[in-house]
């Protein structure tokens, strides 16, 4: 990436992080929290942790779409504000149902699709793959952060002062989109990270791609519904408050680290990503069989939470690129977009179903749920194909191309499986395997064109 490249990429990874920081420190210590505000029920705690991800799903696209109309910064702005807004309601509630509209505003704030699109508007064809990777590595670190600080501020400021540090870091995030992140010069549809209505009906018929999207569903449904009834469980068995939590989960999480980079390289190297893939979705079958049956031992309440993180890690970083190997050329983006709101939809259903069940038949009906969908996932990827191994290359066509014989031409260069010329935006959207690919040849004929 060139230096005004990698400034905007860091940048808005910046802006992602201060939002996700916030949000996921309340995971560990919402529940306990929510006990002590008026009308709270367990269904309602679920509610209130679950809420963000309903206005986040449903405005996702939306937000995306209307950025190319009136600006990128400006909606970025605009849901930063109303992140804020909604963090300082939760953050001044004093019972359980002010909490409720708080986070729901604060997920009225889906400036996660804005923020991809800024990244393509800044960055050329050829750094996009390494601005969104950088983007990728700034939000699975923000995760394990945030769950280990979480306790720990928690302890220090209080649940509330972790939701007024949510509207700081909403502030802080506008000030890097204003001060910091480049103006674009122009605004256009990219296909690869935004989000094209048109696709829609191509990309729900697609059943490899509908299986990674109830994948990313299930995995954070598991993730909130877990949220609800572990830190009790933890502090039942291990006698550790959850302002002391964060001397499990840190372990925990870097014991997962060290099985997810293994696992990863070895699923792309050797190609077996499949196997890695079921292999995730069973640990956290397991881990919730485990705490389900297990939970009265120490040892097995350890092994099962360490189980799930490995699980969770594996599946967080190899589902994304999975959808990007399975998604039409074309219609990357737009797989992205629906993947995203099955991600925050999950969050949503995970809160409900996960309070529900604590309410009416206790935290050992919260796990068999959890193991029931990771069964049910788990079927699912031992039906699914083995993925293609393709990624998305991009080529700038300069002047008018006829663009039927160009694309019939492109399919024919060493390495590329599938090609699509889109005139009006001057690209070819090319599916290739990287290690047969001629890069030189498809972009001379593009030149010749």
């Amino acid at each position: 990436m060139e230096k005004q490249e990698f400034r905007a990429a860091s940048s808005l990874a910046a802006v992602f992080s201060v939002r996700l920081l916030g949000l996921f420190m309340i995971y560990p210590v919402f529940a306990d929290y929510a006990r002590h505000l008026s009308g709270t029920t367990p269904y309602r705690i679920g509610l209130a942790l679950g809420i963000y991800g309903l206005s986040q799903g449903l405005l996702q696209i939306p937000f995306g779409l209307l950025s190319d109309k009136i600006g990128r910064k400006t909606m970025i702005v605009l849901g930063l504000i109303m992140f804020g807004i909604g963090s300082a309601v939760a953050a001044l509630s004093t019972s359980i149902d002010g909490v409720i509209v708080g986070r729901a505003l604060q997920g009225a704030g889906a400036v996660g699709s804005v923020i991809l699109a800024l990244v393509a508007d800044l960055t050329s064809e050829e750094s996009r793959t390494k601005a969104m990777a950088l983007v990728g590595v700034t939000i699975g670190t923000s995760f394990m952060v945030a769950l280990v600080a979480g306790p720990l501020l928690a302890g220090v400021i209080g649940v509330a002062g972790i939701f007024w540090l949510m509207g700081a870091l909403a502030v802080i995030g506008i000030a890097i989109i204003e001060f910091v992140v480049p103006r674009p010069r122009t605004l256009r549809v990219h296909r690869d990270t935004e989000t094209v209505p048109a696709m829609f009906g191509r990309i729900l018929k697609n059943t490899d791609l509908l299986r990674l999207d109830f994948g990313i569903f299930a995995l954070h449904a598991l993730l909130t519904a877990s949220f609800l009834v572990v830190p009790s469980l933890l502090h039942a068995r291990l006698d550790v408050t959850n302002h002391s939590q964060w001397l499990i989960y840190l372990p925990v999480l870097l014991l997962s680290v060290v099985v997810m980079v293994p696992a990863i390289i070895i699923a792309e190297k050797y190609r077996c990503m499949k196997t890695v893939i079921v292999g995730a979705v069973a640990a956290l079958a397991a881990s919730q069989f485990m705490l389900l049956f297990g939970q009265a031992h120490v040892s097995v309440v350890l092994a099962a939470l360490t189980l799930f993180f490995a699980g969770f890690n594996v599946m967080e970083a190899s589902l994304p690129s999975l959808i990007t190997k399975a998604a039409p050329p074309a219609a990357k983006g737009t797989a992205t977009g629906i993947y995203s709101s099955s991600q925050f939809l999950g969050i949503f259903v995970g809160g409900v179903a996960g309070g529900l069940l604590h309410q009416n038949a206790g935290s050992g009906s919260v796990f068999a749920w959890g193991g029931g969908l990771a069964l049910l996932w788990l079927l699912l990827a031992l039906s699914m194909r083995p993925p293609s191994y393709l990624s998305t290359r991009l080529i700038r066509i300069h002047g008018r191309a006829d663009t039927g014989q160009l694309a019939a031409r492109l399919r024919e260069v060493p390495g590329v499986a599938e090609a699509v010329v889109i005139a009006e935006e001057q690209m070819a959207y090319l599916k290739v395997d990287s290690k047969l690919f001629d890069a030189g040849k498809a972009q001379a004929l593009a030149d010749a064109a």
